[in-house]
């Protein structure tokens, strides 16, 4: 079924912008467009690839967002995948990311959680 739209990406609101962008950056993200401490646009995969627009907070409020709880913030998931995952967690850890669990087996998949 051809559709008439495809996703390009998702845009989060973050409380520091720089620090959602060092983050993103570990993981393979390209920084596009830099616009610290408002906005930024991190692609993955080239020109075509992907993106997550990270927004700050205080962007956010002028348009009329309410604001999260600590709670709301751990709802909100950003699903990678990879074909080598456990290679790629000894990548990350070795670059500083932070995982809440290891790679490990689900009924549906292989499967590892990090926090940026």
């Amino acid at each position: 079924m051809k559709t008439e739209f495809r996703m390009e990406g998702l845009t989060l609101t973050v409380k520091n912008v720089q620090r959602s962008i060092n983050y993103y950056k570990k993981i393979g993200f390209i920084c596009e467009l830099n616009a610290a401490p408002h906005f930024a646009l991190l692609r993955l995969g080239g020109k075509n690839g992907p993106s997550i627009g990270l927004l700050a907070w205080s962007e956010a409020k002028k348009e009329g967002a309410a604001k999260t709880t600590p709670k709301h913030n751990r709802s909100i998931h950003v699903e990678l995948s990879s074909n080598n995952l456990d290679g790629l967690y000894s990548k990350l850890i070795k670059k500083g990311v932070k995982f809440a669990t290891p790679p490990h087996d689900e009924p549906w998949e292989r499967s590892a959680t990090a926090y940026d």
